[in-house]
């Protein structure tokens, strides 16, 4: 069975740092583009960062560009999410997902991931 488990989530206050991290078990990913979304209360899930298969390459969402920072260690079969400078505005359950075989261009858009995790909540204070 194929899991994504996020976690890293918590309550810090604005201009604070968090670290998500999205430990995959069940199969590898290393030959796949991986990302985060985020969905804030009341509003639809959104592009938040993705990442190729190798690492080589690196979208971010414009809200987030400059602050935050995708890795991935294929060796662990995990990607992190490094949030620096972060806003009340960046409050939200933060998804991980997955999807087989196609280019990082494609993972923008959350419909089509072959495989979520559950969320991990953030909550930034002012």
């Amino acid at each position: 069975q194929v899991q994504l488990v996020e976690s890293g989530g918590g309550l810090v206050q604005a201009g604070g740092s968090l670290r998500l991290s999205c430990a995959a078990s069940g199969r590898t990913f290393s030959s796949d583009p991986m990302g985060w979304f985020r969905q804030a209360p009341g509003k639809e899930r959104e592009f938040v960062s993705s990442i190729s298969w190798n690492g080589g390459i690196t979208n971010y969402a414009d809200s987030v560009k400059g602050r935050f920072t995708i890795s991935r260690d294929n060796a662990k079969n995990t990607v992190y999410l490094q949030m620096n400078s972060l806003k009340p505005e960046d409050t939200a359950v933060y998804y991980c997902a997955a999807r087989l075989r196609v280019s990082v261009a494609t993972m923008t858009d959350p419909n089509g991931m072959d495989f979520w995790g559950k969320g991990t909540l953030v909550v930034i204070s002012s």
